[in-house]
């Protein structure tokens, strides 16, 4: 089984890799068993803004990057979505890779983390809405990062106990929506 930390931000110098790498760190302190993590940059695969031909729901791609991506997705059984909030909203890079794929997404459990001016909570009510069109399991947990800005000062994101707490609450939430 194996979970997908999806990182959202494709800026320079973002935050959202080092809340990745803080979310890996903290999973393997849990030594679940037959349940791996793996960390999906969204700047490494550079997808290009979907122009395909067919609808994604139909599950016929015919771009050899966005047959790549459905591939490498279809391989995870749950997701942890990792966006900051902009405008209000959600990254728009995020957006683009949901919008990519239809059937991987289908009935696979989804958690939200997010940070921003009002701790990414409107962000996540915008990816909710998203994610449940595109049939995804809402798992019911996520972690909203307050004080982000005062917090990210250093090369490692340093979480505190509502976030380790929350954290926890996702892996435990996850993990009961993937194990027979």
């Amino acid at each position: 089984m194996k979970i997908q930390i999806i990182v959202g931000s494709v800026r320079e110098n973002r935050t959202a890799i080092k809340i990745a790498h803080w979310i890996q760190r903290s999973f393997e302190t849990y030594k679940f068993p037959n349940i791996k993590i793996e960390l999906v940059d969204l700047k490494e695969w550079d997808l290009p803004i979907f122009s395909g031909s067919h609808l994604p729901i139909s599950g016929v791609y015919d771009q050899p990057k966005q047959q790549a991506w459905a591939d490498h997705i279809a391989s995870g059984n749950a997701y942890i979505l990792i966006s900051p909030e902009y405008n209000h909203g959600y990254s728009p890079a995020l957006k683009n890779a949901l919008d990519y794929l239809g059937k991987e997404w289908s009935t696979k459990p989804v958690a939200y983390v997010s940070y921003g001016s009002t701790n990414g909570s409107r962000s996540i009510d915008q990816i909710r809405q998203v994610c449940i069109q595109l049939g995804m399991v809402d798992s019911n947990a996520v972690v909203e990062i307050r004080d982000i800005f005062t917090r990210n000062q250093t090369e490692f994101f340093e979480a505190n106990q509502f976030d380790e707490q929350a954290l926890k609450t996702v892996f435990y939430n996850l993990i009961q929506y993937i194990t027979p």
